[in-house]
């Protein structure tokens, strides 16, 4: 793939897939704000708002451009996102622009598509536009969790959600700085994010974990067990330093994913107890669709 090429799909895979953990990142600070907070359920609505715009964008210009394997991984969107969105959107008196999900799940791939470079300057502009978005989401996430942590805030989400969702955006942040840096892609980095999305596992094991009903004993143990796998890995990792990552990631996600497809059915069915949202369970499913495609791409080689 040409460098040209080479930014402008990554660019577009990047918006695709970050712009909408963002957008529902602010939905559920707004969904966990009680009434004295209004200003901050306001200006969350105002991210949603943004990045459904931003998103909006990135699809358009993204048809017939991204790669077959980002739109088939499930991390753009999966069988359960449609309904997720509408039970989500009728419990919280939230609005979500669900168009924007059936145009992510119509998108036709580019591999075999002659990209024109005039998409150049539409890709760059949304890059910049991009970064002022997410960097205001950061310092409205860090201003959050400073409130948290000196009590001076009461919000639904946990500290570490709030920790947790930051680390997110900066590493949106981080691709698209990279994107227009164009720096090409280390060894380093691609062991990086490995540990980076295995702490995202384990958080997410630890969020399901407390977010269940007490008394779900079974769902809550298996939750447990794995984050204890990814806290092992973890570890194991750092005692590797330097040296090559220990295995074993990719098998371990793979059965988490299935336990969390499992838990979105069970959710939207009414089947499973808890105070979790259809979209979040559908949200933390796209993120181990999204870990998975890029162990796979870094075990194959694919994709570079």
């Amino acid at each position: 793939m040409d460098q040209a090429r080479e930014y402008m799909v990554g660019s577009l895979e990047q918006h695709l897939f970050f712009a909408r953990i963002m957008k529902e990142h602010a939905l559920f600070l707004k969904a966990g704000f009680l009434p004295p907070n209004t200003d901050l359920a306001a200006e969350a609505e105002r991210f949603l708002r943004g990045f459904e715009a931003l998103l909006s964008r990135a699809a358009a210009l993204g048809d017939c451009v991204v790669r077959c394997r980002v739109l088939a991984s499930g991390e753009l969107v999966t069988e359960f996102t449609d309904l997720a969105e509408s039970q989500t959107q009728k419990l919280t008196g939230i609005a979500i622009d669900r168009q924007l999900t059936a145009r992510l799940a119509a998108l036709k791939s580019g591999d075999e598509t002659r990209i024109p470079r005039t998409l150049m300057g539409q890709v760059r502009q949304l890059n910049r536009d991009g970064l002022r978005l997410v960097e205001g989401l950061i310092a409205f996430k860090e201003r959050l969790l400073r409130s948290v942590h000196s009590c001076c805030l009461f919000t639904a989400n946990y500290p570490l959600l709030l920790e947790h969702i930051l680390r997110e955006a900066r590493l949106y942040r981080a691709h698209l700085l990279r994107l227009e840096g164009r720096g090409g892609r280390c060894r380093q980095e691609l062991r990086d994010g490995e540990l980076f999305w295995n702490q995202i596992m384990m958080e997410h094991a630890l969020f399901i974990r407390g977010l269940l009903d007490p008394g779900e004993d079974a769902l809550i143990e298996t939750a447990d067990g794995f984050a204890g796998d990814y806290k092992r890995l973890l570890a194991a990792s750092a005692a590797a330093n330097d040296a090559a990552m220990p295995g074993g990631a990719l098998e371990l996600t793979r059965k988490f994913r299935d336990f969390k497809q499992a838990g979105v059915e069970g959710i939207e069915a009414c089947r499973i107890r808890s105070i979790i949202l259809p979209l979040l369970a559908d949200h933390v499913l796209r993120e181990a669709n999204h870990y998975l495609r890029l162990l796979e791409e870094q075990g194959t080689g694919a994709g570079k």
